[in-house]
């Protein structure tokens, strides 16, 4: 029996003659390495296949989640990064804890830097009929610090989110403060704002979110939009991103709490109204946004995640935004929002505010955003794509760069109005 028990998971590895569950999470698949004298008298050979046998053996992931059970449920401890249990099993990640108390706080000079090239970049794109805006998503960290445990509480400090909004209002700048209503509307709320077990705002939070975004962005550009609307909610167990950090634990049993709301999301069709371009560079708090279908509000919707990822152009081929000519997708966009969650301010951006302040900064790129440039640019699209051969150049030359054929469209009639100005 004892040899049995020992051979099963070899067998297991190797037939796979029972089905388990993948873990959830960020979880890197190691491929089985190839022998070499090389590797194998330097020594990496070993290491290698040490490393994909740790990871492949049979019923791994059963024991995995035994494993991490055990953890919870004995010693209260999550066996996952960062992740931190509070009273009452309530779920945190590590930074939120730290952004409540401002052991993350980047410095007055840092942020006021920031707010300031960004109040530039939103004069100089309002001076073009674009509207840039800045949201700041709701935080689990101020929303349940009634739950924090006690071996993490501290003194608070300035806090990164209180200095951002301080200056944005004395600024000027356009923004939104959900994490501020959240909390005032937290024992108002009908249904929560907040799960238990997972990191973003809940289903129904992030839906009146984003209907707010809408009108937001209809009062400021003074146009009317499709409006977001649902006409039956769901009651039921945690589902989609209200328990993520809980499915990244990967344990055995799935945990008890109190059903979450989840609105049948609605965009009204689009006759009579207006679907501005929009541009949006955030964090994973527009995932679910992203996913309902907010794009169908919008005429060009593009997500920049963490101002890297490109999607839905990702989605076929990847594509980084370090590959796109940043003047034009300005140009091409309406409203540009920049959204961040508490726990993510010290980087809010990703770069791009940086990018954008240099872009507009100099006289020759500023001049290149003229009054009739949008117009330029769309006159220009719309030949090439009536050119057969100019086209067949421009789909050989995505190709090569790995970019869509609309974003290399973008880059030639870009590059053909520069020629023409000189």
């Amino acid at each position: 029996m004892i040899m049995l028990f020992l051979i099963i998971p070899f067998i297991q590895g190797k037939l796979h003659f029972m089905d388990l569950a993948p873990l959830k999470g960020s979880i890197t698949q190691h491929e089985e390495p190839r022998f070499t004298f090389n590797d194998w008298f330097s020594d990496e050979y070993q290491k290698q296949q040490e490393t994909y046998l740790n990871e492949t053996f049979g019923f791994r992931n059963l024991f995995v989640r035994a494993n991490n059970q055990i953890a919870f449920s004995v010693f209260n401890k999550a066996k996952a990064n960062g992740v931190i249990v509070g009273k009452k099993n309530y779920l945190f990640e590590e930074n939120y804890i730290k952004a409540y108390y401002g052991t993350d706080f980047i410095g007055d000079d840092s942020i006021s830097n920031r707010m300031q090239r960004l109040k530039f970049i939103q004069d100089t794109l309002s001076k073009l009929n674009k509207t840039m805006m800045l949201v700041f998503a709701a935080g689990k960290g101020s929303f349940y610090p009634e739950y924090f445990p006690d071996k993490v509480k501290r003194e608070k400090g300035v806090t990164n989110y209180e200095k951002h909004v301080e200056l944005a209002q004395n600024l000027g700048l356009k923004f939104i403060d959900f994490n501020k209503y959240f909390v005032e509307q937290k024992s108002k709320s009908k249904y929560p704002l907040y799960p238990q077990y997972g990191i973003h705002w809940s289903y129904y939070g992030m839906s009146l979110a984003a209907d707010s975004m809408i009108r937001f962005i209809e009062k400021t550009r003074n146009i009317d939009m499709p409006d977001l609307y649902w006409d039956t909610i769901e009651l039921a167990s945690p589902k989609i991103s209200d328990y993520d950090i809980a499915d990244g634990m990967n344990i055995k049993f799935r945990l008890k709490t109190f059903d979450m709301a989840y609105p049948n999301l609605q965009i009204q069709a689009n006759e009579g109204k207006t679907r501005p371009s929009v541009l949006m560079i955030s964090d994973s708090y527009y995932w679910d946004m992203f996913n309902f279908g907010i794009s169908k509000a919008f005429s060009n919707d593009h997500f920049w995640y963490y101002n890297k990822q490109v999607y839905p152009d990702s989605f076929k081929s990847p594509l980084e935004t370090s590959q796109l000519d940043l003047r034009a997708q300005i140009a091409q966009h309406d409203v540009i929002i920049i959204m961040a969650t508490e726990a993510n301010l010290p980087g809010l951006g990703w770069g791009f505010i940086e990018n954008a302040w240099n872009l507009f900064y100099s006289e020759k790129q500023v001049h290149a955003f003229d009054a009739d440039f949008r117009e330029k640019l769309d006159a220009a699209r719309l030949y090439i794509k009536s050119d057969k051969k100019w086209m067949e150049e421009i789909m050989k030359k995505a190709a090569k760069r790995k970019i869509s054929v609309d974003s290399m469209i973008t880059l030639d009639a870009t590059w053909q109005i520069q020629q023409n100005n000189k």
